[in-house]
């Protein structure tokens, strides 16, 4: 084992804070951690000093106490301290006011060690006093850390160094390895504060440590990147752990060890080379399975001589307990939702073929042949499995039946609507209807609408039918006005109509150029009538009549007496609507224009701005606008 200290000696100086183990540690020998509790802690009977204690806080030059927090001693010069050093608030820690003359403050005997053996030792510690105290110059802590014989004889030593002030109060661990001579197995440990009392050097130690150092110990699983390897529950499987060692033992005896759950470590029996292969069961139960390899110099195999790699783990993951559930029973055209807990990765199959995967799957427009088990296979996230099921139950909604899917009426009418298939009905809109929920209301919209009826069965399944109603308005039809024409020529009708239709036409066919135009061109041989016949789905057909007056030729009467008496009133040319572009023009002896008519053939009654003109003979001009056809003559005006 010297071999191994004096190769650390000369890698590690002892300038640094710590000069701690370079290689693996064992167990703890020595945890002195001062316990925890309620404040003041008791006396240390380790520390057999000068030093006196007290129970109160913040101790004087030369005293100690042992506390779980310090809090604003003399004027707020010292840090206040909340916790110990691992932050817990009721542990303790020793709290020393340094005696005016450099002293010992700490020393224990520590017995049972292995001889021969190289050991690391460690403490931490902390400069209470504030940095801006005594003025920025404080004095600073300077301790050496001696291993002595029992009887006086110094083995190893290390100083500290001054221990600076902080702004924030900081703990640090200070520690050096040393090597037991043969045959000495008991140890004095004495902590010596070198700096003189006065104003500043005081400190708080915590976590004084002991504990075997040896060769670097590397631990691995065969095939796993990781220090921790993971099994399902009732899987059988065995690993393959390895330990590579550095040089430093002459002659190491190897030994793996084994807890549950944070147990005490257990060593396996015949666990004797660097390679073990701990095999597990399918009744292995379900835990944090823990390994490591202890190294210790052939002659010294005791626990206490011992070093430890770092731990490796196997865990038995319990299988995950997986529930299924649904929404159902639910009825058909609804959807489905299917629920699993318990993993966290799902996947589904059920009746026909079904398959998915989700902690939550929707199935919409679900049928009654979709009913049955579902089964999910849920994985957790170290691949261990559990499988659920859940009956899915998927009742037939009702089928909905009307009278009829759609229809008509004239605006102002109603119509029975009729529905079947269920035992309550709920229509909408409700507007045009005389009731809601029954299965037959009468429907007067005043505009088309399309209704929807819900048809509800004893267990509350749904389905839903549809009525379309279209509202007409009522038509009405207008032939125009009356129509003359002279042989050889054609008159074209002036048809005209409104509201909702669904056609027109002209009747009778005969000697007409399309009975289904608006504006057909007629060319009967005679005088005629024509009907224009409108038409809509809902409402009675409109119609309309149209005179159409036949003439041989064009006559023009060559008098006239508007004298009252019911006979030639009126001097009127009935031929000449059958020229819908005339002009007509009729003057006086003088020339002057008394009357005239434009595309309107109707008659003069003698009388120019509602006077009475004198009896006289009367010239007129007629243009036909039919080519230059032009034609004039004269009229007698008789009373």
């Amino acid at each position: 084992m010297r071999s191994f200290f004096t190769c650390c000696l000369l890698l590690f100086g002892f300038s640094s804070i710590a000069q701690l183990c370079p290689g693996s540690l064992g167990d703890p020998l020595i945890n002195i951690n001062f316990g925890s509790g309620a404040n003041p802690g008791g006396p240390l009977a380790a520390a057999s000093t000068a030093y006196q204690y007290v129970a109160n806080d913040c101790p004087g030059d030369g005293f100690y106490t042992v506390r779980n927090n310090t809090t604003a001693c003399f004027g707020n010069s010292w840090h206040s301290l909340n916790s110990d050093h691992t932050g817990d608030p009721n542990g303790y820690f020793m709290l020393v006011n340094a005696s005016l003359q450099p002293s010992a403050f700490y020393v224990d005997t520590l017995r049972g060690l292995c001889s021969n053996i190289s050991y690391e030792f460690a403490a931490w510690v902390i400069n209470v006093v504030n940095k801006t105290a005594c003025g920025g110059n404080a004095i600073q802590p300077n301790l050496d850390f001696r291993i002595e014989k029992t009887d006086g004889t110094l083995l190893q030593s290390y100083n500290s160094g001054n221990i600076s002030t902080d702004s924030l109060p900081t703990w640090k661990q200070y520690g050096f390895y040393f090597t037991t001579p043969a045959g000495v197995s008991d140890i004095v440990l004495r902590i010596v504060n070198n700096a003189a009392g006065g104003c500043g050097n005081d400190l708080a130690l915590d976590d004084i440590t002991l504990r075997p150092c040896g060769p670097r110990l590397t631990p691995g699983i065969n095939g796993i990147t990781s220090d921790t390897a993971h099994l399902c529950e009732g899987k059988v499987r065995t690993f393959n752990l390895n330990c590579t060692v550095s040089a430093g033992f002459i002659n190491p005896v190897y030994q793996w060890q084994q807890r549950f759950n944070g147990g005490p470590w257990l060593d396996i029996p015949g666990a004797n080379t660097t390679a073990f292969s701990p095999q597990f069961l399918s009744l292995s139960p379900p835990g944090i399975y823990g390994y490591r390899m202890n190294v210790s110099e052939s002659g010294n195999p005791g626990l206490q001589c011992r070093v430890s790699s770092k731990i490796l783990s196997i865990i038995v993951h319990a299988i995950p307990v997986a529930t299924a559930s649904n929404n159902g029973p639910v009825c058909s055209k609804t959807v489905l939702t299917l629920t699993a807990n318990g993993a966290s990765q799902y996947f589904w199959t059920g009746p026909n073929g079904f398959l998915a995967s989700g902690a939550s799957v929707s199935i919409g427009n679900i049928q009654p042949n979709q009913s049955g088990i579902y089964f999910v296979l849920a994985t957790d996230t170290y691949g261990c499995v559990d499988t659920a099921f859940t009956f899915v139950q998927v009742n037939a909604s009702p089928i909905p039946i009307t009278s009829f899917s759609d229809s008509a009426i004239c605006l102002g009418d109603s119509i029975q609507f009729f529905a079947s298939g269920g035992i309550g009905y709920a229509w909408q809109p409700a507007a045009g209807l005389n009731d809601t929920a029954i299965s037959n209301p009468k429907a007067s919209p005043l505009s088309t609408t399309r209704y929807r009826v819900v048809v509800r069965d004893a267990i509350g399944c749904r389905d839903t039918a549809y009525i379309n109603l279209e509202v007409s308005v009522k038509p009405s039809a207008n032939a125009g006005p009356d129509k003359s024409l002279v042989l050889g020529r054609s008159a074209t009708l002036e048809g005209s109509y409104s509201g909702t239709i669904t056609g027109f036409s002209w009747s009778p066919p005969a000697f007409i150029s399309d009975i289904r135009s608006l504006r057909p061109v007629v060319t009967p041989p005679g005088d005629a009538t024509y009907i224009l016949n409108v038409s809509s789905r809902a409402c009675p057909v409109a119609t309309d009549t149209v005179q159409v007056k036949w003439y041989k030729a064009l006559y023009v009467p060559n008098a006239f007496s508007p004298n009252g008496d019911g006979k030639n009133d009126n001097w009127y040319i009935p031929a000449l609507g059958a020229y819908p572009d005339f002009e007509l023009s009729v003057f006086n002896r003088f020339g002057q224009k008394v009357f005239e008519s434009r595309k309107d053939n109707r008659p003069w009654d003698g009388r120019m701005k509602g006077s009475d003109l004198p009896v006289g003979t009367y010239v007129y001009f007629i243009r036909l606008n039919v080519g230059d056809e032009t034609l004039s003559g004269t009229v007698i005006l008789l009373r």
